[in-house]
């Protein structure tokens, strides 16, 4: 199997775990090496996601590190299975590398929290509040490159209609429902589609008033997304950059200790979607 010059988020994500597994076992990469009749430095481009590792090579590689997780295991092999071109990979090339990750991430999540404070959850945006968004950016875009990321980012919206979609909590501060990406009747019409992405199962959307004042993590977007195990979580983080990914078990439970204060200081659902209505009527 050829070698990959720009792995994605999860393939890059598959060679870490196999990585952190021969770590644990104490085996080096001229062990794992032997045991599948390669080259030592094609283990190192496996563990880096440049080169592609089939579901057979992950079992044995497991069961030659002693792995006693099987759960565990299972998930890294379905993470390996080829041939799968999710619909994201359509915008490979036109969009940044990125965006796609951040798609592939929520689709094979089995569930999802986030916390905004400028922007409505991605996941909930109207194309003409995304549209308003994506123009805001410096250097300005072209109008094509405008229109691509939001036909992306509504295509992302597809997630809830998997047969078994991820659960759903977005955090969102009373400061993204006042922001006027659009002009009022934009944001009048986002707002009454955030209430009613609201009213779906397994979609919770909770509002944190500012008269909360300081909270962790106000300077900054966040995406938990849960894996098919607990050692499969990763954290997505906005940045003037572009997105940036981790899954270090310190970071994980320091975003992780971000959500639980937003669950607790945020208002309930009902009481959240009264509130965005009482915005909407406001504007």
């Amino acid at each position: 199997m050829p070698t990959r010059t720009t792995p994605t988020v999860r393939q890059q994500r598959l060679g870490a775990e196999l990585r952190k597994m021969r770590l644990a076992a104490g085996a080096t990469t001229e062990y794992a090496a032997g045991l599948l009749g390669i080259d030592r430095t094609r283990i190192s481009n496996m563990e880096g996601g440049l080169r592609p590792v089939s579901p057979e090579r992950v079992r044995t590689l497991a069961c030659n590190y002693a792995c006693p997780d099987e759960s565990y295991v299972e998930a890294l092999v379905d993470m390996a299975v080829n041939g799968e071109r999710g619909w994201w990979e359509r915008y490979r090339g036109t969009l940044a590398a990125g965006m796609l990750d951040i798609a592939e991430l929520e689709w094979h999540a089995t569930r999802i929290s986030t916390m905004q404070t400028v922007h409505v959850p991605g996941l909930f945006q109207t194309e003409d509040y995304a549209r308003a968004v994506f123009t805001a950016v410096l250097p300005p875009p072209t109008r094509l490159e405008v229109e691509l990321r939001v036909a992306h980012r509504i295509e992302r919206q597809q997630v809830f209609e998997r047969p078994e979609p991820p659960t759903y909590v977005a955090y969102v501060h009373e400061a993204a429902l006042r922001m006027r990406f659009g002009g009022v009747d934009a944001m009048r019409h986002q707002l009454k589609h955030l209430c009613q992405a609201s009213e779906r199962e397994g979609v919770d959307v909770r509002v944190l008033p500012a008269e909360v004042g300081a909270f962790p993590g106000a300077g900054h977007a966040l995406l938990y997304a849960g894996g098919v195990v607990p050692q499969l979580d990763t954290v997505q983080l906005d940045s003037a950059h572009g997105p940036a990914f981790t899954h270090a078990e310190a970071q994980l439970a320091k975003y992780g200790a971000h959500l639980h204060y937003m669950d607790s200081a945020s208002l309930p659902v009902p009481a959240s979607r009264d509130f965005i209505r009482n915005v909407a009527r406001s504007l």
